[in-house]
């Protein structure tokens, strides 16, 4: 029975020691060994200049123009007239992108492959009283503009944008500095980021109505 006792204590001393050993060598290994099953990100060299831009909305989203704090829908759009929402987002996006492209003068011209995943602005009573977010989401692949060849596999990017509420959007509306001219600045930027892995603007200044 003793005995039984002693290699029973010893077994579950070796498990302890291995746990422990384990937790020590993954706490003191260096930062930047990479994790067993980790995704590499892959080093791209952007050296883009704008040859087309591709966007594009599901058939299946859904629009909303119902004027409560938060519609339910994967559109919603007030910073044009009353018309064809998809045509106004799809505008925007498409000016963004070539805004973006003024700054790129690389050797290689690409396609830019948007894809709408969500475009949720704000109402009139949601943004002349509390305010939120503009929650702005696509999806970006970039293209050899000669053979098609994917250069950057297609990846999800979350535009949000904080929106103004109450006198603030009263006031910027009054300034020129409206939702339109907002949102096509603030995704132009994204776009230049996403081409060159640089932030900021090489474009010229962008108007809106």
């Amino acid at each position: 029975m003793k005995l039984l006792k002693l290699v029973a204590f010893g077994a579950v001393a070796a498990t302890l020691t291995a746990c422990s050993t384990a937790d020590v060598v993954s706490r003191n290994a260096p930062l930047d060994s990479p994790r067993i099953g980790a995704e590499v990100a892959p080093q791209v060299l952007r050296d883009y200049s704008l040859h087309a831009v591709r966007f594009a909305i599901p058939a299946d989203m859904t629009v909303s123009e119902a004027n409560s704090y938060y519609p339910i829908a994967d559109i919603v759009w007030r910073g044009d007239p009353l018309g064809n929402r998809s045509e106004q987002i799809s505008e925007m996006f498409q000016s963004s992108v070539r805004a973006a492209g003024l700054g790129l003068t690389g050797a290689t011209p690409v396609i830019v492959d948007v894809e709408l995943v969500r475009f949720h602005s704000l109402t009139e009573r949601t943004r002349y009283s509390v305010g939120g977010v503009h929650s702005i989401k696509f999806d970006l692949t970039i293209r050899d503009a000669e053979t098609g060849e994917v250069l950057e596999p297609t990846r999800r990017i979350n535009g949000d944008l904080p929106a103004l509420g109450g006198y603030a959007a009263l006031a910027a509306d009054n300034s020129g500095e409206t939702q339109k001219v907002r949102i096509i600045r603030h995704l132009s930027s994204l776009f230049y980021q996403n081409m060159t892995g640089m932030t900021g603007q090489g474009q010229t200044a962008l108007t809106g109505s």
